[in-house]
Order: C-alpha cells, then sequence, then structure tokens
C-alpha cells in the first residue's frame, strides 16, 4: 500500500521534500519548506480565482461536476425538490439532518415570527429612486440590518448566532418583496404568517386589494423547488464571499450581505437575466440555426450553457425542467421556450457543445419560468438570493465553528518595481 505522501524534488537545488495528502489535497502552507536559502519565503501556488485551490472543509454540499450529482448533506438534489420543502432544506442546511416533525414546527415558528421588519427599514428603502435596481436596493438593506440588531456582533455566543440565522431566512423574502413592489410604486404589504414560506413570499409580491390573498398551488410548489435548487451550491464566488468577510468575525448581516454584492454579478446571479435577453435576440426557432452558427465562429455568446463546476447536465436543470411544465399548464408557455428547447436540442446533438461539455444549467430555464410567473427580469437575481441566504448561513456558522479558519488573507505575486528613491516634482521629468 503507497503511502500518502507526495514526494517532490526541487530541481533549483537538488532537495527532496515529502508532503503528506490529506483527504486528496497537500497543505499550501507545507510548500514553504521549499526554498532556496534561509532568507527565501518559501514556495507558494499560484491560483487565480481559486481553480483548484480548497480553501476550507465543508459538510454541507457535496458536487461531482463529472457525473452531474449535488447533494445537500448528503441528500439528492432531485429528491428533495421533488419531495421536500424549502424551510425542511434550509433545517437540514443548517443543523446538518432533516428535521423531526417537532423540530420542523418549532423551526417553522421561529421563521414565522421573525418575518415583520422594523417601521425604520420601511423609511430606510423608500430613501432610494423610484428605479434603483432590486439587487442594490437588497444589498443595502441588509447590510443596515445590522445596526438595527447589535446582538448580532456576539459571533461567539451560540444563542445569538440562532436569532441572526432565523432573523435573516425570516426577512430577506420581505425585504426582497418591498424591492419589488418599491420599484413599482406600490405600498409594501406586510407579511401573512398564515401562508407558507413561498406562499408568503407571493403574497408580499402580488397582493392588492384583496382582503386575503391565496397563492397559486401550483405557482407555490414551483416556487418552493427554485428555492430548493438554489439554496446552496458549495464554495461559489457568494459563498466565497460570506466566508471571507465572516472570517473577520463580522455580524452576519454584513457577511450576507457581501454574497448578495458577489452574486449581484452577470457572471454569477444574473445569468438568467442574460438568457432571456439571448432568446429575445433570437427571436423565432428559424433563426436558431444562424445563431448557433455565430457561436461556433465566436461572434455569439450562448448564455445559460456549460457551467464552471459541471461537465455533464446540471442536475438543477432536471429539477427546473419538472416543475416548468406544471407552471406552464397555469400560466401558458412561454413564447421564448420553443427557441430554448431548440437550442437544448442542438446543444444535446451537436459534436461543437458536446466535445466542450456545454450543457444546459440551471439558468437557462429559471429565467423563462419567472418571466411566465409575472416577474420582471430585474428581481430574478433577488429570488436567486433569498434561498441562498439560507446556504450563506450554513456555511458562515460552519465557518465560525471551524478552529482551522482564520482572517481570509491571500498571497500574491508581486510583479511591480523594487526599492525606487523620491524624487521632487521639480527634478521629475
Amino acid at each position: 500500500m503507497p503511502s500518502e505522501t507526495l514526494t517532490v524534488t526541487d530541481n533549483r537545488t537538488g532537495k527532496t521534500y515529502e508532503l503528506p495528502i490529506s483527504d486528496g489535497t497537500i497543505r499550501a502552507t507545507d510548500l514553504r519548506q521549499i526554498r532556496i536559502s534561509p532568507d527565501d519565503f518559501g514556495l507558494m501556488s499560484y491560483d487565480p480565482a481559486f481553480m483548484n485551490t480548497a480553501s476550507c472543509r465543508s459538510a454541507i454540499t457535496f458536487i461531482d461536476g463529472d457525473q452531474g450529482i449535488l447533494e445537500y448533506r448528503g441528500y439528492p438534489i432531485e429528491q428533495l425538490a421533488e419531495q421536500s420543502n424549502f424551510l425542511e432544506v434550509a433545517y437540514l442546511l443548517i443543523y446538518g439532518e432533516l428535521p423531526t416533525k417537532e423540530q420542523f414546527e418549532t423551526f417553522r415558528y421561529h421563521i414565522t415570527h421573525h418575518t415583520f421588519v422594523h417601521e425604520n427599514i420601511k423609511e430606510f428603502m423608500r430613501g432610494f429612486r423610484h428605479d434603483a435596481h432590486p439587487m442594490g436596493m437588497l444589498l443595502g438593506t441588509v447590510g443596515a440590518l445590522s445596526t438595527f440588531y447589535p446582538d448580532a456582533k456576539l459571533i461567539n455566543d451560540a444563542r445569538s448566532r440562532e436569532i441572526q440565522t432565523h432573523r435573516l431566512i425570516a426577512k430577506v423574502p420581505t425585504i426582497s418583496a418591498f424591492c419589488y413592489r418599491h420599484s413599482l410604486g406600490l405600498p409594501y404589504v406586510y407579511p401573512d404568517n398564515d401562508l407558507s414560506y413561498t406562499g408568503n413570499f407571493l403574497s408580499m409580491m402580488f397582493k392588492m386589494t384583496e382582503a386575503k390573498y391565496q397563492p397559486n398551488p401550483v405557482l407555490e410548489k414551483a416556487l418552493d423547488v427554485f428555492f430548493i435548487l438554489h439554496a446552496d451550491h458549495e464554495q461559489n464566488a457568494g459563498t466565497n464571499a460570506v466566508r471571507a468577510i465572516g472570517s473577520t468575525e463580522v455580524d452576519p448581516y454584513s457577511a450576507v450581505a457581501g454574497g448578495i454584492g458577489a452574486l449581484y454579478g452577470p457572471l454569477h446571479g444574473g445569468a438568467n437575466e442574460a438568457v432571456l435577453r439571448m432568446l429575445r435576440e433570437i427571436g423565432s426557432v428559424d433563426r436558431v440555426p444562424d445563431f448557433i452558427k455565430g457561436v461556433k465562429n465566436g461572434e455569439r455568446l450562448l448564455m445559460g450553457f456549460g457551467h464552471r463546476v459541471y461537465k455533464n447536465y446540471d442536475p438543477r436543470a432536471r429539477a427546473i425542467k419538472k416543475a416548468a411544465d406544471s407552471v406552464f399548464e397555469v400560466t401558458g408557455v412561454n413564447p421564448l421556450l420553443k427557441i430554448g428547447l431548440e437550442l437544448e436540442r442542438i446543444a444535446l446533438e451537436d459534436d461543437y457543445f458536446i466535445k466542450r461539455k456545454l450543457y444546459p444549467n440551471v439558468d437557462f430555464f429559471s429565467g423563462l419560468i419567472y418571466e411566465a410567473m409575472g416577474l420582471p427580469a430585474e428581481i430574478f437575481t433577488v429570488l436567486f438570493a433569498i434561498p441562498r441566504t439560507a446556504g450563506w448561513l450554513a456555511q458562515w456558522l460552519e465557518m465560525t465553528a471551524d478552529p482551522e479558519q482564520k482572517i481570509a488573507r491571500p498571497r500574491q505575486v508581486y510583479t511591480g518595481q523594487r526599492r525606487r528613491d523620491y524624487i521632487p516634482v521639480s527634478q521629475r521629468g
């Protein structure tokens, strides 16, 4: 049986080193012993964008991109999407196990009784321009929550951490709905705690003059599925931001606001907006071949296909495609769907896409469904942030309990000039 070590020979000095291998990794700091002189800092690894660097140990989400596998705490995403509900999945992510009936009812009670926000939050949000992007509003407002709950700074207190977790999961949908209503110039709708988590969100979004809003059960269930699919996704840009900011021991509201900021970017949470723009640009099914030709020639960008992690069909795309059928039965088929399905058909059959492993991802279908539900593209990323808050908090809680975690401080490879003497301005030139 070979030993779990890596033998490295430094050809600069001829010295050989043995580095321990654990869980398929070596510790980057073990490279520091490889040096050419006593005053040498030691060898570092250079890995822009963390393409092959593990920043933490985590027991929350497992992804096998080559096989198209996504699991939360060991449970396949397909099973959770079909059989569970979002609050149960949020409990699973945070506490590590599916709840008993009694545990779930207690958890739901705590979430339900934190859905209201301080009235000053409403006044704060009214300060945004009428055309402010909902994600910018969400980012600013979630960050502002830290000023309303000074006890959130007690991050080493387990009970305080749990309270902030309940508050954030409960209040982010309320703030998100307020962002939507603000953009339309409509009055904010208070939470209705008789409804489910997603039903309450739909009520705060769409309630008008009716005394009691009753969400369509099909759309309510579909939104629950979407929330489950987006709840966590391992160490993506948003989660990395939450962990990096959280490593400074700041309150969780500030850390989650950082995650929202990362999610705001079109390469992260804004991809489904880009899919809709692409489909509208194509315009009709008969123009798909020309668009595909443009993609192959490097003239067009194919949005919603391929993934940094998945080199197979995105398992979330399978689950969301199932939910799409039930949604379209209620709303009618989005006319852009035919274009999307033709693009998908070609991508799954054409060697150009197969060789490059460009399969549809979750963003490809989600925008079509959200639009069919009557939601504007500007709110799509907010809908991503609501469930991802549960995942971010699970990651933040795990990080705070990890004795190996320290304040995030990556190294750099310095490429600038060295040792220059100051020259008075009169002598420069």
